[in-house]
């Protein structure tokens, strides 16, 4: 696995590749913009140019971008539905900008529509974006804990989803260990990451999943509560790690971690600890 973290991008897109050295990463994942707002500027011509050299340089790949928090096409009946769609169209235009691969969407949470009808929505909605904009940028649903009223918690969910997007050449899906724990799926033993994988695969299929988030889970098996904790200091453990990062069906497949931090010293704490679980060939 080639792994990464999250990186900031405050104070710009130069400052991003410095970050990530410092962190150790081979591939990263940022925002575009403000993750907690609706507000954005456009990209400037001359920072997309410098962003996109400096990664080509860095040996950085792949590279995530992840549409910010606010969007929600899980619930038709939200007046920021079609602001949702909004953005998710322009996320897709400044992945492709910025050289990104692929963009990661959380799925939403329903609200008071029926299951049913939220899977209808967030098909409408990609549908609808994929009309806006034809590139060759990758959109990721990472999966959900099932807090609250989330849908995309359990693979057959993700499934139906994918099955109603006309442009399926154009999905993908991002694993959250974190999320998959607390939803259910018992990522802490050899037999339960087995099992997770058989599902998987028979309800979405593995040609499908592209990205792992791996983040412990500092809330129990099913908790239904989304609570990311440092590797192998949470519910899911150094061993589950070990046999997961390991897997030959998974070890092509690249890890973004976003285990807590206040500063360098966490991710760099977490890196070392993911890259101690790697076995030698």
């Amino acid at each position: 696995m080639r792994f990464g973290f999250h990186i900031s991008i405050a104070g710009g897109f130069s400052r991003i590749v410095e970050r990530a050295k410092a962190r150790g990463c081979e591939t990263i994942q940022l925002f575009s913009r403000n993750p907690r707002g609706w507000k954005y500027s456009s990209l400037g011509e001359k920072d997309v140019e410098e962003f996109r050299s400096s990664i080509m340089a860095s040996g950085l790949f792949p590279i995530f971008l992840h549409l910010p928090y606010l969007p929600n096409i899980a619930s038709p009946k939200s007046k920021f539905y079609s602001r949702s769609i909004d953005g998710i169209a322009m996320d897709l235009e400044r992945a492709q900008q910025l050289g990104a691969q692929y963009l990661i969407i959380h799925i939403g949470h329903r609200m008071e529509s029926s299951e049913d009808q939220a899977i209808e929505a967030v098909s409408r909605g990609i549908n609808q974006a994929f009309e806006r904009v034809k590139n060759s940028v990758i959109l990721l649903m990472e999966n959900t804990a099932g807090q609250g009223t989330e849908i995309g918690y359990n693979f057959e969910q993700i499934n139906k989803i994918i099955e109603r997007v006309r442009q399926k050449k154009r999905m993908g899906v991002c694993l959250d260990t974190a999320h998959a724990f607390e939803a259910g799926y018992d990522l802490s033993r050899k037999d339960g990451i087995e099992k997770t994988l058989e599902s998987f695969d028979k309800a979405v299929g593995l040609r499908q999943l592209h990205l792992f988030h791996l983040n412990d889970s500092k809330t129990p098996l099913g908790s239904r509560k989304d609570r990311h904790w440092h590797i192998g200091e949470g519910y899911i453990g150094l061993e589950g790690f070990r046999f997961l990062i390991n897997h030959p069906s998974l070890k092509h497949l690249p890890g973004i971690m976003e285990t807590p931090r206040k500063d360098t010293v966490e991710d760099l704490k977490n890196m070392k600890v993911i890259r101690s679980l790697i076995k030698q060939e």
